[in-house]
């Protein structure tokens, strides 16, 4: 059962079974990968008596061992991905690590996120839009051009802002009726 999961590991490069038979078959192909480090006759003999095919003998000597070559040891990882629904027995993963193309990969860079504000008057809108502006802005510019945009558009929303305070407190206070008409 091993070299038949040892083979289905090494041409595969990940399998899913039981947490017992797991880490059984860690133990069981992790010298292999070891000696396969070693090209030669003895070590292909070797390696070829425990696994009894020559397809995963070949991918195992000329393709896996050029990836762990300076890998000294740890070659496979054990994931836990729950109980299988017949019997409530715990399954897994296991993979060997450097085919893992998912955690090899680089994390992909975050939006920019832009702040909402529960207030719902002009100036916190002009903010929230000079916001994203300079958020595109960074992209497509230097960072020295780009905060110096930053900066003058920051003054433009701070003249806004007491420019609309200042309409507000000339302004004659409005009925509830009014106000509810206008957000229609």
């Amino acid at each position: 059962m091993l070299a038949n999961m040892a083979i289905s590991l090494i041409l595969h490069k990940k399998i899913s079974t039981t947490v017992a038979k797991a880490k059984a078959l860690r133990k069981y192909v992790e010298p292999l990968i070891t000696k396969s480090k070693t090209d030669s006759t003895h070590s292909r003999r070797v390696v070829f008596s425990y696994l009894q095919d020559k397809e995963a003998v070949s991918l195992l000597f000329s393709e896996i061992s050029e990836k762990v070559a300076d890998r000294p040891g740890g070659y496979t990882r054990i994931l836990k991905t729950g109980n299988r629904l017949g019997d409530n027995a715990e399954m897994s993963i296991i993979e060997l690590v450097d085919y893992n193309e998912s955690l090899l990969t680089e994390a992909a860079p975050a939006k920019a996120k832009t702040r909402r504000s529960r207030r719902s008057n002009k100036p916190a809108e002009t903010e929230s839009t000079v916001i994203s502006d300079a958020v595109v802005v960074e992209d497509e510019q230097s960072a020295d051009e780009a905060s110096s945009e930053v900066e003058v558009a920051a003054e433009d929303v701070v003249a806004e802002a007491e420019s609309a305070d200042s309409e507000a407190q000339d302004a004659p206070e409005e009925s509830d009726e009014n106000k509810k008409e206008e957000e229609k």
